[in-house]
């Protein structure tokens, strides 16, 4: 990173982001995205994956400062020596998951997914669901609130709320966790390697219909969605080293 980076400040739209903003940019000048050499993201966990969604085709690291209610991907929010911490911080590279779903009017939509896809019932009555994995049925039915597949970095979110496990960054590992999972009972899931094609087939889709999120894009009315980690796709998030995002994720497994 140059001595003078070029910074993009990105803000969400509670009050405290947008002072911050104003203070930033007087402070450091405002380049636009794709001429920057970093990202400075300043909100919560919500606007960080936003950021990703919108920005992370550019190739530019993002740094984010935590000014909302969750901020698990941000660093702590200080508006002096930010470039000192710029380029003191350390990379953490995440690869997202690809979500392609099937609807009953037959479109396919794509999208991808820095936490998690999950697939969620969408009426009173529970989900029937088949889970194949690289093309070979795992699991004949799977009846469920709901089913999800989670990446390291968003193993601590929703993944961890519905029970599932944390997992290491660089573990080349993915987490399938099923949702207050009915038939087989209490049936914890399942670790699997991250290049792992898993298919989701909803067995009953008129009767029991399902949607199907990425991290914040719902498609409703899926019948297959298909899942696997971005081959080609990274994004890297930057982090100051006495609080990088690797020793969030282990300081989680230890919370009393």
């Amino acid at each position: 990173m140059p001595a003078q980076p070029r910074i993009a400040f990105l803000a969400s739209a509670v009050d405290g982001a947008r002072t911050a903003l104003d203070t930033l940019q007087r402070a450091h000048g405002q380049a636009a995205p794709e001429d920057a050499d970093v990202l400075v993201a300043l909100g919560g966990d919500g606007f960080m994956l936003q950021t990703l969604h919108r920005h992370g085709a550019l190739g530019k690291p993002v740094y984010g400062m935590k000014l909302g209610s969750v901020g698990f991907l941000m660093n702590h929010y200080r508006d002096d020596a930010l470039l000192e911490r710029l380029h003191a911080a350390e990379p953490a590279v995440l690869r997202p998951l690809e979500m392609l779903a099937l609807t009953e009017s037959g479109t396919s939509t794509g999208s991808l997914a820095y936490n998690e896809v999950s697939l969620l019932r969408q009426t009173r009555q529970a989900a029937h669901v088949a889970i194949d994995l690289n093309g070979k049925p795992r699991l004949d039915e799977l009846i469920c609130d709901g089913v999800m597949v989670a990446t390291a970095a968003g193993s601590t979110a929703y993944n961890y709320s519905a029970h599932g496990p944390i997992l290491p960054l660089g573990s080349s590992v993915i987490a399938l966790t099923p949702i207050a999972a009915f038939r087989p009972r209490r049936w914890r899931g399942a670790l699997l390697k991250a290049d792992t094609e898993v298919r989701f087939r909803v067995l009953d889709p008129y009767k029991r219909p399902v949607s199907a999120t990425a991290d914040s894009h719902e498609v409703r009315d899926v019948v297959e969605v298909t899942i696997r980690e971005s081959r080609d796709r990274t994004v890297t998030l930057l982090f100051d080293p006495e609080h990088n995002l690797e020793e969030r994720i282990l300081a989680e497994q230890f919370v009393a």
